[in-house]
């Protein structure tokens, strides 16, 4: 049986495109194993999927000043030993990271190890991490075509992002039952990441009285962040998180506001939703300002800066999409970024048949 450990962790983006690869790995007959965080959120996220879990000791490499910045690279190389000698111990064929600071002492002791590695690069540009992975990488994904210039050109695959199978098997009429929607009018979700996104909130239901005039908007508003004297409006449903029924709500969406996070984009990039992004400005290297920039030079969606927004340009901005909706559609059905679970499988079977192909040589030498 062939072996492959996956590992990434520190925000459901990095576990999330693993876990949707579970499926096609498990039809390929792979021993599936899973290194992360000792307590990170990928820790309690695999757990549902009882495959073995490892966790190690890890640091975050940061760009400002911290004093953990004097105490975390010990805690690097204590992962990197932790992560060799597990990997030692599972001898794996191949290993997938999707990045994230526990990723790093991963990849670099599975090399360490002669053990191929795949990484995934979900933003514009490579992160911190990704590039301590890049040297020692045998092939590195990424989801945007511009990506492509900071990769070397012999290792980089445009893939797109894998998106979970089940995203896509969801009920409009379910949906709207939980909503208490009706079916002759169109339906806008929200969605600002698993913690909410406060300004897209606001602007939101700055919005409503206009908007509910011809749309109803279900929205996931994050933790704590339900508006209580909104709860009894008509055509609005709130939503502070949701799981097994988003793939219901993403079925009756026409269109969708949203953050624009990589996987989240890419999301709706599978699922071919017409989307308005207002990407995180505040608190991030400016990957989401990116991301939505080339989604609108691809013509996936339209984008408001999170600085610029007001009631007004919102509701423009929601019709114009709306009444578009197709073009938006067709484009994304043309895109190269779909397949993201064929391809990325695809590069596994080569590499483990690759190597295992040169240990036979090897061993005959």
């Amino acid at each position: 049986m062939k072996r492959i450990v996956l590992t990434g962790g520190g925000t459901a983006g990095h576990v999330t495109p693993n876990i949707a690869l579970l499926p096609g790995l498990k039809e390929l007959d792979y021993d599936i194993h899973y290194i992360g965080s000792y307590d990170g959120i990928e820790s309690k996220l695999i757990e549902d999927y009882k495959i073995p879990y490892y966790g190690i000791s890890t640091g975050k490499f940061r760009r400002y000043f911290d004093p953990k910045n004097f105490s975390d690279p010990f805690r690097v190389i204590k992962g990197y030993g932790q992560a060799r000698k597990i990997l030692k111990k599972i001898k794996p064929d191949v290993v997938f990271s999707k990045g994230g600071f526990v990723s790093v002492p991963v990849v670099r002791a599975a090399a360490s190890l002669k053990i191929p590695c795949i990484i995934h690069e979900s933003d514009m540009t490579p992160g911190l991490a990704n590039k301590l992975c890049l040297p020692v990488a045998e092939k590195i994904c990424c989801n945007f075509p511009e990506t492509l210039q900071y990769l070397p050109e012999e290792k980089a695959v445009l893939t797109g992002s894998p998106i979970r199978a089940e995203l896509a098997k969801g009920n409009k009429i379910s949906a709207l039952d939980l909503c208490g929607f009706h079916a002759n009018m169109p339906v806008i979700m929200v969605i600002g990441g698993s913690s909410g996104a406060a300004n897209v909130n606001k602007a939101v239901r700055d919005a409503l009285p206009q908007l509910l005039e011809d749309f109803q908007v279900v929205h996931i508003c994050g933790k704590d962040k339900v508006d209580n004297l909104l709860l009894t409006t008509k055509g609005y449903k709130q939503f502070e998180y949701v799981k097994a029924e988003l793939k219901d709500i993403f079925a009756m969406a026409d269109i969708v506001i949203s953050r624009a996070g990589a996987n989240a984009i890419c999301e709706l990039l599978a699922l071919q939703k017409p989307n308005i992004l207002i990407p995180l400005m505040a608190g991030s290297r400016g990957d989401q300002i990116l991301n939505a920039k080339s989604f609108e030079s691809q013509g996936y969606s339209l984008v408001i800066s999170e600085d610029d927004i007001t009631t007004q340009l919102l509701v423009d901005t929601v019709h114009d999409m709306y009444f578009r909706r197709q073009s938006f559609i067709e484009a994304m059905s043309r895109s190269h970024q779909k397949d993201s679970i064929k391809t990325i499988l695809g590069l596994i079977e080569e590499t483990v048949a690759k190597y295992a192909g040169e240990n036979v040589k090897a061993d005959n030498n």
